[in-house]
């Protein structure tokens, strides 16, 4: 690979600075650098962050081609600035076993758009009643340490100690969709003054906050790991601030959507705001910035959620839950965050970058942009407003609750290891 320079960035959000890469690895950041026969790009006034890392992406290959494939969700994750992504389990046959979870990891190797970790299942087919084969998908040449069998809850607090325990012997980690599964049955949206208005069926914030803080406990009890997917309530907030002032092993994500939309929107009965956890209220938005910007939340994961056009395009009651997410994030949080004062830039790229890559064990990603570092960059043009299209979008699906929204920054390019993989907007 040739030599790259970009000129005049402001790298986290500060100083205008020159960064020069070489290979693979970021050779040295400064003022005024220059080397001879390199690639320049053009930076002026554009941010560059540390590649991002989602730690919750549903690639839906094996099984689901018709949503997504590892090979267009990878396009769609380099083109919102990401260089690693983990897969959710909830696949077609499950990853449950060390050749499924093995299949995912080299379908990303041959994509090459960005790093593909694979999420393994807790319970064999997501079934809640026996553990998967956790060591096994550990020690194959996918390297699992993040389980998950998120679209589903652990709800049985046995296996759910079991897992923890388990996954502890090699620091591994239990990403916990936290949804009681008896006090949400037939729910089609938060519970709340909208859902008695329409006439949906409710789910509760308690069905979330009864699994969050029962899993904080028996993370203590094990003195293991536990991170909470999606987190969508301030009562959810609240426990696991609790928990950390115990120093209690725990992390916690949310969504951009979470951060950004509320109930209010399921008035117009669009199912492209059906998802799950539902969107909430204006006083949950609120509470989870706060905790967002002061670290009670430790990341931002898009739960990237592709389905075909037939699943969305429907009646509210018999539509997919979920949202694509990988291509707007950034955006999303730039306007919810950055915009209005909660995080710095470099704040941003703790938060997905930094802070994703530390939990799930990404090794090379969320690096300092400074020499000696893997070249896994983003450069961003933060004063870019536009409508969002989703016909311009890499992934296969275009379920995204933005379209036509304005929303601030793009993405201009993307580096996985010193290689373009989006240049001035389009995909190498």
């Amino acid at each position: 690979m040739s030599k790259i320079l970009i000129r005049g960035a402001k790298v986290l959000g500060g100083d205008a600075q020159d960064v020069l890469i070489d290979g693979e690895t970021i050779e040295a950041v400064g003022t005024g650098l220059s080397a001879e026969g390199a690639t320049v790009v053009g930076a002026e006034g554009k941010i560059l962050l540390p590649g991002l890392v989602d730690l919750h992406t549903h690639l839906r290959e094996p099984g689901r081609e018709d949503s997504e494939t590892v090979l267009t969700g990878t396009r769609a994750a380099a083109s919102g600035g990401y260089t690693a992504v983990f897969a959710m389990a909830n696949t077609f046959p499950v990853a449950d076993t060390a050749g499924v979870v093995e299949q995912v990891y080299r379908l990303g190797k041959e994509s090459g758009y960005c790093d593909v970790q694979p999420i393994g299942a807790v319970t064999v087919g997501l079934e809640g009643k026996k553990l998967a084969e956790l060591g096994a998908m550990h020690e194959s040449a996918a390297g699992v340490t993040v389980f998950s069998d998120d679209g589903k809850c652990v709800d049985d607090a046995v296996i759910m100690r079991r897992a923890l325990e388990y996954v502890k012997a090699f620091g591994g980690v239990v990403a916990q969709h936290a949804q009681e599964p008896r006090l949400t049955e037939g729910a089609q949206m938060n519970e709340g003054v909208v859902s008695a208005e329409l006439g949906l069926g409710g789910w509760p914030a308690v069905a979330e906050e009864s699994i969050i803080a029962r899993d904080v406990l028996l993370a203590e009890h094990v003195g293991s790991r536990v991170h909470i997917c999606h987190l969508s309530t301030a009562g959810s907030v609240e426990i696991v601030r609790w928990a950390k002032s115990r120093g209690i092993d725990v992390t916690a994500e949310v969504t951009p959507h979470h951060l950004l939309l509320t109930d209010e929107l399921v008035r117009s009965y669009n199912p492209v705001y059906k998802v799950n956890p539902p969107l909430r209220t204006e006083r949950d938005v609120m509470a989870l910035r706060e905790a967002l910007a002061d670290g009670t939340i430790d990341i931002v994961a898009t739960d990237h959620a592709p389905h075909p056009h037939e699943d969305k395009d429907c009646e509210w009651a018999a539509a997919a839950m979920g949202m694509v997410g990988l291509e707007t994030a950034l955006s999303v949080v730039q306007q919810t965050m950055v915009e209005t004062g909660l995080l710095t830039w470099e704040a941003v790229a703790d938060r997905m970058s930094a802070a994703p890559a530390r939990i799930g064990g990404a090794t090379g990603h969320g690096r300092p942009v400074s020499a000696g570092e893997p070249a896994n960059l983003v450069l961003l043009d933060a004063d870019y407003r536009g409508e969002v299209d989703p016909a311009s979008f890499a992934s296969r699906s275009r379920n995204t609750p933005y379209e036509g929204r304005e929303l601030p920054g793009r993405v201009t390019h993307t580096w996985l290891r010193g290689r373009a993989t989006l240049v001035d907007g389009n995909l190498a």
